[in-house]
């Protein structure tokens, strides 16, 4: 049976950035999934699910860069955290009819090699037990799994809160600050947020009623940090760098605690000379800062327990709203990334591309 197998492809490195047609773009394939042969220990996946996150603008760079993710390789499907369905199966571990999250290609099928590093088969995780939940698939392949544990091991590992803090969150109404600002009010902290329209403000209000929220486009940054946060910053969770980093230096407290989840404001400028340099760096010693960057993928060897048990409680209890902004179709994804990128998003960005 041959059937369609879109895939977005790389075309070329973008200095800035990146553009339809010119550095990625949908192209026509099929696959003939019935005499589809698998090596051993080898499966074909039916995808359902592309996750859109900002730390693919990161691979789309020359292979010398140095970073702490492989880069793209021109000419192939771009790749990236997805949702999907076993069609094919010489694995093990994994039969025909499992629902698996993990790497997998922004197309329609992948075939998942034993010798792939990157999107080898012992990388998925088996959802099987989302088919009787009461949450919806996706909470279980973003919310419970690598999206909900970098908002959650962010925050309390190392941003440490103490009830009656004050924490302060670029991005808040994205995928990572809107379950920031959340977890922060349930363990008692004043919460501010940032985001880039009225409408993601009104929304950190009104819908997340965190205590305080502003437009950083239409502010004087200083101004907003200094009546948002009039007692001072004791937690930064920051998504952004750049200018607003800077800022917010200036606005801790002693002690305070910078966990820098992202940088989303630096990844298009690939000359490192043209980055924000940090003028308020002064600020960390003189304050007593502390400065912590992190990966998620630091976590994945620890018990995790104590993460789902208190985000599945939450849901439960209604103390925790995860927002999901889905675009559905294979050829919408490079529209979608590229509107996620410019925080069109309200929450979660992912592409829907097939059923289960």
């Amino acid at each position: 049976m041959v059937v369609s197998n879109k895939g977005v492809l790389f075309k070329a490195i973008p200095t800035g950035h990146p553009v339809i047609g010119e550095h990625f773009e949908v192209v026509d394939r099929t696959i003939d999934i019935e005499n589809f042969k698998l090596g051993e220990n080898e499966l074909l996946l039916k995808n359902a699910y592309i996750s859109l996150d900002p730390y693919i603008r990161e691979r789309m760079r020359e292979p010398h860069i140095e970073s702490y993710i492989p880069p793209f390789h021109v000419g192939k499907v771009m790749v990236g955290d997805g949702t999907s369905v076993v069609i094919k199966s010489t694995h093990p571990q994994y039969h025909e009819g499992d629902i698996v999250a993990g790497f997998t290609g922004w197309e329609e099928y992948t075939h998942i090699k034993e010798n792939d590093e990157e999107m080898n088969a012992t990388g998925r995780f088996c959802l099987n037990h989302a088919k009787d939940s009461s949450f919806p698939l996706t909470h279980h392949s973003h919310l419970l799994r690598i999206h909900g544990l970098t908002a959650y091991r962010g925050l309390i590992n190392f941003g440490n809160p103490k009830k009656g803090e004050t924490i302060f969150v670029s991005t808040a109404a994205g995928a990572i600050g809107h379950l920031v600002v959340q977890i922060a009010k349930i363990k008692g902290l004043y919460v501010v947020g940032s985001a880039g329209s009225d409408e993601k403000v009104d929304f950190l209000l009104n819908t997340l009623k965190i205590d305080a929220a502003f437009n950083y486009k239409k502010v004087n940054i200083d101004k907003a940090l200094s009546k948002h946060c009039p007692d001072g910053i004791d937690i930064y969770f920051d998504n952004v760098g750049g200018e607003i980093l800077d800022r917010v230096l200036l606005h801790c407290n002693r002690f305070a605690r910078i966990v820098v989840c992202g940088m989303i404001s630096q990844y298009n400028i690939r000359n490192r000379k043209e980055k924000y340099g940090i003028k308020n760096i002064d600020q960390v010693f003189a304050k007593s800062i502390n400065i912590i960057g992190y990966l998620i993928s630091d976590f994945w060897t620890i018990n995790n327990d104590t993460f789902s048990k208190d985000m599945e409680e939450w849901l439960e209890s209604g103390k925790l709203i995860y927002k999901e902004d889905v675009t559905i179709g294979i050829d919408n994804i490079p529209q979608a990334f590229l509107d996620m990128y410019a925080g069109k998003n309200l929450g979660k960005s992912a592409v829907k591309i097939s059923d289960l």
